[in-house]
């Protein structure tokens, strides 16, 4: 099964060439998933996508800086610090990703593959990205959620209805239900926006 932090970091070099430490503040500020997510798991992943040609390294145009005589020691070793910071030499953090062509296929069939979805953290990552996708994949990967919530929901509703629970562990089931019945409610209205939209552009074609 893919990875999702695969689909994730790809997702975001789909949008603009990246360096790894954006990738980690886009994969938290953006897509707003992975609080916690190291370099450690990152720098491997886009090394991997690298070897099998789905990403490779740019040099990014950096603006020109005249170093400058400062007439001091410490002031020339500042002016040496922020050459290297501008360049980026020596920080593996600044090496440059562009994802390849190839890369952009294996991206939109990972997210458009119903067998790489797995749980709710997936999906939305999915949604987050669901631009990527034709109308008609976007639909599909609507309705597979919605057929999962709907069988969570009858199981946590089965659940509920044990007589051996306790008020209290009652309570939790029914908060879950309710829980799952948010999602339905948003999936329904995101399929009926989706579904809209193709209905109107479908006329405009004629």
């Amino acid at each position: 099964m893919a990875n999702v932090l695969d689909i994730a970091i790809l997702g975001l070099l789909m949008e603009r060439d990246h360096h790894g430490y954006e990738i980690r503040t886009q994969l938290r500020d953006r897509l707003g998933l992975w609080a916690n997510v190291s370099f450690g798991s990152i720098y491997p992943a886009l090394a991997r996508f690298e070897r099998h040609g789905l990403v490779e390294a740019v040099t990014p145009s950096a603006p020109r800086v005249t170093s400058l005589s400062t007439g001091s020691l410490s002031g020339e070793r500042a002016s040496l610090r922020s050459l290297r910071a501008t360049s980026g030499l020596g920080r593996r953090g600044r090496k440059v990703y562009r994802i390849t062509e190839l890369g952009r296929e294996e991206f939109r069939a990972l997210l458009a593959d119903p067998a790489t979805m797995d749980d709710g953290k997936n999906f939305s990552l999915r949604v987050a990205l669901a631009k990527h996708l034709t109308p008609t994949l976007r639909v599909r990967l609507l309705e597979r959620r919605r057929a999962d919530l709907l069988e969570r929901l009858a199981e946590v509703r089965a659940g509920a209805r044990n007589d051996e629970l306790d008020t209290y562990a009652r309570g939790v089931m029914e908060h879950a239900a309710r829980g799952v019945e948010l999602d339905l409610e948003w999936i329904d209205n995101l399929l009926s926006t989706e579904r809209n939209n193709q209905q109107t552009f479908a006329r405009e074609a004629k």
